[in-house]
């Protein structure tokens, strides 16, 4: 079974202007285009990836693109490796967020165990449901101790490290995942092992 590499896209536009993306198309900035050839130029020194992979939204395939250049692998797209859709919030700044729905602002800024609902949303159950089912199928394409890169987004990667761990959705999450981070899962005897978490170190 392979070493999984998650690998959160660079920084976008919608990062910067500080939106809740979701699954609205924003692309990379001029930072995260220097990001994502700092995390190319990683990629091709220390690690021998024998696939790529990606969501297909701008911000992650620009990034994989940028990345299969210097890695010499064609991209593969998978739509369940998209980001959480936020429904009627996806693409808005906070301020949107708070100047709409004031009491989902307020939720959010509380910071309690559970998730305040969306107006519109995909529902965290599916959501978890579609991305490990995404991420856990590529286990069985590859032989033990090959290295296999999927290029997403902090939700799917928060939820692929739950999983790991046996631990429930819940918020806060218990770790950062910051824009061009790698999270490294390893699969031992059929057993995943979560390696690095939000690696950040080539940038």
């Amino acid at each position: 079974m392979p070493n999984l590499l998650l690998i959160r896209h660079a920084e976008s536009v919608g990062n910067a202007e500080r939106r809740l993306q979701g699954q609205g198309d924003f692309p990379l900035s001029e930072r995260g285009v220097d990001q994502a050839r700092l995390l190319a130029q990683r990629l091709s020194i220390t690690e021998r990836l024998v696939a790529l992979y990606a969501s297909p939204l701008l911000r992650t395939r620009q990034t994989a693109e940028i990345v299969a250049e210097a890695v010499h692998l064609p991209v593969q797209f998978i739509d369940d490796l998209c980001e959480y859709d936020f429904g009627e919030a996806s693409g808005l700044t906070w301020t949107e967020i708070g100047q709409r729905y004031p009491d989902l602002l307020a939720a959010v800024r509380a910071r309690t165990s559970e998730y305040p609902p969306y107006p519109g949303e995909e529902g965290r159950d599916a959501f978890r449901n579609r991305v490990c089912q995404a991420v856990w199928s590529l286990c069985d394409c590859y032989p033990e101790g090959a290295s296999v890169a999927a290029i997403t987004h902090a939700g799917p990667i928060v939820v692929s490290c739950l999983e790991v761990l046996g631990l429930p959705y819940q918020r806060p999450a218990a770790f950062a995942v910051e824009n061009c981070s790698i999270t490294t899962i390893e699969l031992r005897d059929n057993r995943a092992v979560l390696v690095s978490v939000n690696d950040t170190c080539h940038l």
